[in-house]
């Protein structure tokens, strides 16, 4: 059973720093595409940050380039997205998503994501 799980999240002062996890269990990460997402109350799902498993390559939304960091460890088979510089704006549940197949700006969907996890709440406020 394919299962993705994330951790890390809180309520954390503007210009704070947390780290996200997500654990997988049941596959490999280093063989899937792997998205973090942040959804806020009334708005659409939007993308942070995605990793390709094979080649280790990264991208990020320009809302959060320079302030996040995804990263992973094989052997944990898990993904970090480590967050920094925290603005309230950044207030949102974070999931992590797993896809096999290519990768690239055209394959970055929500949609196109077949597993997900629970989601962590992330709040940022003083």
């Amino acid at each position: 059973q394919l299962q993705l799980v994330e951790s890390g999240g809180g309520l954390v002062q503007p210009g704070g720093s947390l780290r996200l996890s997500c654990a997988a269990s049941g596959f490999a990460l280093d063989n899937y595409v792997i998205g973090w997402f942040r959804q806020a109350p009334g708005k659409e799902r939007e993308g942070v940050s995605y990793l390709n498993g094979p080649d280790g390559r990264t991208n990020y939304a320009g809302s959060v380039t320079g302030r996040f960091t995804i990263s992973r460890d094989n052997d944990k088979n898990t993904v970090y997205l480590q967050m920094s510089s925290l603005k309230p704006e950044d207030t949102a549940k974070y999931y992590c998503a797993a896809r096999s197949g290519p990768y690239g700006p055209h394959y970055y969907a929500p949609k196109l994501f077949g597993y997900w996890g629970q989601g962590t709440q992330v709040t940022v406020s003083s």
